[in-house]
């Protein structure tokens, strides 16, 4: 078997696996929710979206590997680059200077426009700023790892995909 065959079904495995653990990522927050009882920030919604949003771009990339799945991956790894350490920031303010706790999302996405809503979960609020620990890190910081590591890899996966399709 030739290197070259043994390439064009990697990409194709590892971005649905990528998927996967994207996924259960999502999965996991949700258990932590329902099951351990972990009331989730608008910050970790929104974080549990890009997780999703890389999801996509991961199976768009189990289907077609390249360019366009390396800018799904990441446009979502950013994003939750962006939220988890806008998140970690938060949390590592002084007692003194949190903000003041919000309503919930669900309240601020029933009365206000979308973009005052953006505005009112990435400025952050008390609730942002409660640090729960999962494995002896902060559930931010597993996520911004999670982030990172799985953008890194999925974008120079497609990317290297990508090349190799146009030769």
């Amino acid at each position: 078997m030739k290197v070259n065959q043994v390439w064009i079904g990697f990409p194709r495995w590892s971005n649905f696996g990528g998927a996967i653990l994207c996924v259960g990522f999502v999965v996991v927050a949700l258990w932590l929710e329902w099951v351990q009882g972990m009331e989730p920030c608008p910050l970790c919604i929104f974080q549990r979206l890009a997780f999703l949003v890389m999801a996509l771009g991961l199976l768009w990339g189990a289907w077609r590997p390249g360019y366009v799945a390396a800018i799904g991956v990441g446009v979502g790894a950013i994003a939750g680059v962006a939220l988890a350490a806008r998140h970690l920031w938060l949390q590592s303010l002084p007692a003194d200077q949190v903000p003041a706790c919000g309503p919930g999302l669900g309240y601020l996405m029933n009365t206000l426009p979308l973009t005052d809503v953006l505005s009112r979960v990435l400025s952050g609020s008390g609730e942002c700023a409660e640090v729960d620990y999962v494995l002896g890190l902060s559930i931010p910081l597993w996520t911004l790892l999670a982030f990172v590591g799985l953008g890194v890899w999925f974008v120079g996966t497609n990317v290297l995909a990508g090349r190799a399709q146009r030769r």
